[in-house]
């Protein structure tokens, strides 16, 4: 189960990577929904390795 949770959350940072890529390759990206798209990253970034280091 813990490590479903992990995929997710994994999926879920590479889903927010695939979103920041198109945002910041469009011909006028959004600087808001960048910093949001980076920030909701970074989050989940930071859960991972709280859940990772839990199970380590």
């Amino acid at each position: 189960m813990h490590n479903n949770h992990l995929s997710a959350l994994r999926n879920k940072h590479a889903e927010l990577e695939q979103k920041l890529g198109r945002e910041e390759n469009r011909p006028l990206p959004d600087s808001r929904i960048i910093l949001n798209l980076k920030k909701q990253k970074l989050h989940l970034k930071d859960v991972i390795l709280h859940e990772t280091a839990l199970t380590g």
